[in-house]
Formats: structure tokens, C-alpha cells, sequence
């Protein structure tokens, strides 16, 4: 009898009114170059009410590589990442939003330069930002321009400084990263390997739960 074998990566991937862009997002993770029974990919449905489910049921049917969780109410974006990294078999796990993309080598080669690269506790790469239409707009540098997004974490780590802090609906990857980042380090690859959309929808758009957040971010980390 052949052992199972559990993959090295788990790609966690929040869905909330994401039917537009939500079978561009799982196409690009399904064609990576990092080999099929290496890696696994989570999708946490936060209560859509479009067709968003539609479309990941479908594709999840056509791969049979997709585990796919269904929040009854919707629980807000770190609940969903906490309750995916929770499930997940990989020693290291990546985020991917709905409505954004990847290159064909996001994960291998972040994967493999952390690997190689073992003074790195993680490592985040560029980006590249695009319209919807998957124009380019501008390469990022995820140092100066950082993303919750495109950071290869382990889980360990994740469970150490105590996973996503839930009370954060904004900046929860800021929150985070600070967090990391005063036990462990974070390294660069200068790959623009992640597809960051522009559009009209983004969260970050809500001026006033921008300001609301950057207010608790600053009241949590006093030497922000």
C-alpha cells in the first residue's frame, strides 16, 4: 500500500462576489510548474451572493485539485485566511485573492529561492499591477509597495505569532507582517511573479475603513 504523500505548499484563496474574476485567479494556480501532487489549493467561499460558487464548483469538478469550504454567513477576510491555513497540509502556504493572478512559476520559484535561501524565514516577491482587462500598469516592489499576497509563510510561523488577528477587516496583512517581522525575517525575490487588479471594488478603496484601520494599526503597534 503507497503512502500518502501531503503537499509541500498549501495556495489559500479567500472568495467573496468574485464571479468576474474568480476563474481567471484558479486557471493561473491550476498551471503552475511546481508539480500537481506538491501543492493543494483552498478556497474559502466567504457567503457570496453571486455566481461565485457556480464557477468555483465547476472548475473544482473539471481538476479534482480544488478543497473548497463554504462560509454559512459571511465572516469578514482574516476568519476566512485563518480558517484556510487551519485546514491546510502544506509545511508553507501562499495567498492568492480572487480577483488577481499568477505567473506559471509563482510557486516554484518562491518555494525554491526560500529553500535555497534558508536565512529567510519567508519571502515575498514583486508584482505587477494591472487593469481589468490585464493591462499593465506599473511593477511593484513588494518592500516598498507590500501586499498580503505573493509571501511564502510556513505554517509553523503563522501559528507561532499567533495566526490573523480577526478584529482587523483592513490591514490584516499589515497587522501580520508586523507581527512576523519582530521574530522572523522576510526576504525579497525580485520576480514580479503575482497580478495585482485594479479595479473599482478593491477594499482598500473605502477611504473611511482605510482610516479606521491605519488608526488601530497605530494603536495596536504604539511605534508605528
Amino acid at each position: 500500500m503507497s503512502e500518502i504523500v501531503k503537499p509541500l505548499v498549501s495556495i489559500i484563496i479567500p472568495v467573496f462576489n468574485a464571479e468576474n474574476q474568480i476563474a481567471r485567479c484558479l486557471r493561473s494556480i491550476l498551471n503552475q510548474s511546481f508539480a500537481k501532487e506538491k501543492y493543494e489549493i483552498i478556497v474559502i467561499d466567504d457567503a457570496s451572493e453571486d455566481n461565485s460558487k457556480l464557477i468555483w464548483s465547476s472548475l473544482s469538478h473539471e481538476s479534482n485539485e480544488i478543497v473548497c469550504i463554504e462560509n454559512k454567513e459571511n465572516k469578514g477576510l482574516p476568519y476566512c485566511l485563518n480558517k484556510g491555513i487551519e485546514q491546510a497540509q502544506g509545511k508553507y502556504f501562499l495567498r492568492l485573492d480572487s480577483d488577481d493572478y499568477v505567473n506559471e512559476f509563482y510557486i516554484e520559484a518562491l518555494y525554491n529561492f526560500l529553500v535555497m535561501n534558508e536565512h529567510y524565514d519567508a519571502v515575498a516577491c514583486d508584482y505587477i499591477e494591472v487593469d481589468d482587462s490585464e493591462n499593465v500598469l506599473k511593477r511593484r516592489d513588494c518592500f516598498k509597495n507590500p501586499l498580503g499576497c505573493g509571501i511564502i509563510f510556513s505554517k509553523k510561523h503563522w501559528l507561532e505569532i499567533g495566526k490573523y488577528d480577526e478584529d482587523f477587516k483592513l490591514h490584516e496583512e499589515i497587522d501580520f507582517i508586523i507581527r512576523f517581522k519582530s521574530k522572523y525575517s522576510l526576504g525579497r525575490l525580485e520576480m514580479p511573479l503575482y497580478r495585482y487588479r485594479k479595479h473599482s471594488d478593491n477594499i482598500t478603496n473605502n477611504l473611511e475603513n482605510v482610516n479606521k484601520y491605519n488608526k488601530k494599526l497605530k494603536e495596536k503597534h504604539k511605534n508605528l
